[in-house]
């Protein structure tokens, strides 16, 4: 009876390079970009929707932060294993960052807290949609 082999996927510190490299590059550019848009979009519509088109442009502002934020945590816990600082960091930002939605929805009108999700989640969109073209293998 012959064996099979089983070829595993190699991997090499070049690739783990190049993929570490475009994870910056995809970060940077998602900032950039998410920044971009809702400053286009909260300036379009600040005459009309004021508080709204500021929960917006704030929304998109934490969306960054908090993306540069646990990316900087997910590094830190990968280099020195503390499980803990990792939760409470990320306990502090959901604090904070769920804080001001309710902050513009008490300001009002209450839907503009759904324009600072919109604001919030943008980079995590473009994000996804970008590792799917940058980390596609063929």
């Amino acid at each position: 009876m012959q064996e099979e082999k089983r070829v595993g996927r190699s991997y090499s510190d070049a690739d783990a390079a190049a993929d570490l490299a475009a994870y910056f590059a995809l970060k940077r550019a998602v900032s950039v970009r998410s920044l971009a848009i809702v400053a286009v979009v909260a300036l379009g519509v600040a005459h009309w929707f004021a508080v709204p088109a500021l929960a917006l442009a704030t929304g998109g502002l934490c969306g960054v932060l908090n993306a540069q934020l646990t990316g900087s945590s997910g590094s830190l816990l990968l280099k020195n294993r503390t499980v803990g600082v990792f939760v409470l960091s990320s306990f502090l930002r959901i604090g904070v960052f769920s804080i001001v939605p309710v902050a513009f929805a008490v300001r009002g009108p209450w839907w503009s807290m759904a324009w600072y999700f919109a604001g919030f989640f943008l980079p995590l969109a473009l994000f996804a949609v970008g590792a799917l073209h940058a980390f596609d293998r063929k």
